[in-house]
């Protein structure tokens, strides 16, 4: 086989490889340059888009609600509704077992209501159990539950607290000179040359100026004026120790001169689950109008228990 001869005019192999070198180098440059490009671009998109991180408030620490309708003993039910114990057996169960509340979202909201009559009496009984939810990442369930919960309060109008009035206090030792007469260095034997003040609150001296005589004494004869901030301890109030927060309602409605309706109520909040238990009393013809006592340590009695319940 005869071997093709080669001369240094001939260019078939210097020219392709020619080529392909600056084909290489043109492409090497290209590639960098696109990459420096594509990875500057790159970063500046990312650092635009990139912003503060926002701190999401942590949810509730509720996620489901109970039955109610379960939740309640028959021996409860059987304080609280005393009418059903007289009742037929299948009428009796039925009033035990309660009326479940109509609502679309049983984690959301869940209720019962049971009720009994006699001829003197009829008791009903209602708890509401809500779960509140907070759609704003910047607020938390709790901090959501209590502004309904403060909604509700505000709604039972609960009367404000006495304040305590600190009465005025004299300087020990000094004597009163408010009494319009004039002071005398001297006196007769065995007498002082006034009343001396007593030490702490003074209310009953006469004001300064009145031209009679401070006794610093309450006279015998005259009527003792009840306190204005006298209270009986079961007035509608917020409760201590019952959930985060809670507190009572009281309201007596009367029907001329017989009978009454009182309705009781307890609203809890724990954490993202807002509790309402309603009872109510309402008596007819010569009955005596409903016990505030009574149905307040019932109503409180099962609100405790609920709130057990919860901790499940």
């Amino acid at each position: 086989m005869q071997r093709q001869a080669y001369g240094p005019g001939r260019t078939g192999r210097t020219r392709p490889t020619a080529l392909t070198a600056a084909a290489l180098v043109l492409g090497i440059g290209a590639g960098l340059t696109g990459c420096s490009a594509a990875t500057g671009g790159g970063e500046a998109t990312v650092d635009s888009k990139a912003g503060p991180v926002t701190a999401v408030a942590p949810p509730g620490r509720y996620r489901t609600l109970f039955e109610p309708c379960r939740a309640v003993s028959p021996a409860t039910l059987k304080d609280l509704l005393p009418g059903a114990a007289a009742l037929p057996d299948p009428e009796r169960d039925k009033a035990y077992r309660g009326t479940a509340t109509v609502t679309y979202d049983t984690d959301r909201r869940v209720g019962c209501t049971w009720k009994a009559d006699t001829p003197d009496a009829s008791h009903r009984l209602v708890i509401d159990i809500e779960r509140v939810v907070s759609y704003d990442p910047a607020t938390s369930d709790d901090a959501r539950a209590q502004e309904v919960f403060d909604r509700k309060q505000a709604a039972a109008d609960l009367p404000q607290p006495p304040q305590t009035q600190q009465q005025p206090q004299s300087p020990a030792g000094t004597a009163s000179t408010g009494t319009g007469a004039p002071s005398t260095s001297t006196s007769a034997p065995g007498t002082s040359t006034g009343t001396p003040s007593p030490v702490g609150p003074t209310p009953l001296t006469v004001p300064s100026g009145t031209g009679a005589p401070a006794t610093g004494t309450a006279n015998p004869s005259a009527p003792t004026a009840p306190s204005p901030g006298s209270t009986t301890g079961l007035e509608p109030r917020v409760l201590e120790g019952l959930g985060d927060v809670a507190f009572l309602d009281d309201a007596l409605t009367t029907a001329g001169s017989s009978g009454g309706h009182r309705t009781v109520s307890v609203v809890f909040r724990t954490s993202n689950v807002i509790v309402t238990v309603e009872y109510l009393e309402q008596t007819t013809g010569s009955a005596e109008a409903p016990d505030s006592r009574e149905l307040q340590e019932r109503t409180r009695n099962l609100a405790d228990l609920l709130a057990e319940r919860l901790e499940e």
